[in-house]
């Protein structure tokens, strides 16, 4: 009998259920730390998480482990090369929501432009539009898009219909790929100086860790508005804090954190200029039905002993 175990997070929990084998027995729910996580995931073979879950090294260790399914792309929540040292393989789902997250980005831009934190806020104390900030138009601007991959390639499509300059900054990115969406890959300080939005969009990696601190937003112009939808720590937080605070920037929208969840007590949600989401970019009905079916497709193909396509399976992150 196969054990396996599902996190909470990966709705529809149906669509799992009725995917897996038969002979599997199936269990939902994993804690969202270390400790929890150990005792809900002993005496599993097989586990489905999201990046809720932290996989670090002491849970892994402390496992009966055998494969893991990371739904998404992110893998900063699972060591993975301390699986490796464990004969544990792991698979992943590369790529695949990368769609849902660039519509996202959007979205969080065009609420942030339109300042809509504040525009509720007015609602909800009656006092309607006459004290409203205006907002800023779209239409026109330059965009910056830092990292792109799968998802900075989709913004860059998508920003096709509103009239603006795309500006990219990858050092990985061939520079046809910028052309292709009408834009051109430039250093980053060009970027920052150069964008009135900076949609962040990068892979967390050591290289990328804290790459938007003090010194960049130093770079950009007061009225740039910064939007983060791929890792947390791939912007530094303390930094972005005293900017909003010192209006050396307009705004930002942020999809992700350093800390998740975020705390009630965070600074920014008492700033109007700032629009929030709890981690829900890939979120959407469509992506996530194709996610589950391929991870499942991942997880049981694996554990039959087949082979999988080598996208599939997660690289160890290098210095």
């Amino acid at each position: 009998m196969t054990h396996i175990a599902i996190d909470q997070d990966i709705t529809p929990t149906e669509r799992v259920l009725d995917s897996l084998p038969d002979a599997w027995e199936a269990s939902v729910g994993i804690g969202s730390t270390e400790e929890t996580a150990i005792s809900d995931l002993a005496g599993v073979d097989v586990a489905l998480v999201t990046s809720r879950v932290p996989l670090s090294e002491r849970v892994i260790d402390a496992s009966d482990l055998g494969l893991v399914g990371k739904l998404g792309t992110g893998l900063d929540s699972v060591d993975v090369a301390a699986a490796r040292a464990r004969d544990i393989e792991v698979t992943y789902t590369p790529g695949m929501n990368a769609l849902s997250v660039a519509e996202h980005t959007l979205t969080l831009l065009l609420a942030t432009a339109r300042r809509l934190t504040e525009a509720r806020g007015l609602i909800e104390t009656d006092r309607w539009r006459d004290e409203m900030t205006l907002g800023t138009r779209v239409s026109g601007s330059t965009v910056g898009i830092v990292g792109f991959g799968n998802v900075g390639k989709r913004v860059g499509s998508l920003l096709g219909g509103f009239d603006v300059d795309v500006l990219v900054n990858d050092p990985y990115t061939a520079e046809i790929d910028a052309e292709l969406v009408g834009g051109r890959n430039v250093p980053l300080g060009e970027l920052l100086a150069d964008s009135d939005f900076v949609c962040v969009t990068a892979e967390l990696t050591p290289e990328t860790r804290g790459l938007i601190g003090d010194p960049e937003f130093e770079r950009m112009d007061q009225s740039t508005i910064l939007v983060n939808t791929a890792r947390g720590p791939v912007v530094d937080e303390t930094a972005l804090r005293s900017a909003l605070e010192h209006d050396d920037i307009a705004g930002a929208g942020l999809d992700v954190h350093h800390s998740e969840p975020l705390g009630s007590d965070s600074a920014f949600l008492d700033m109007d200029s700032v629009v929030l989401t709890p981690h829900i970019a890939s979120m959407t009905l469509q992506s996530r039905r194709e996610l589950i079916d391929r991870l499942v497709e991942n997880v049981t193909t694996l554990w039959r002993g087949d082979p999988l396509p080598d996208r599939y399976l997660a690289p160890v992150a290098t210095e």
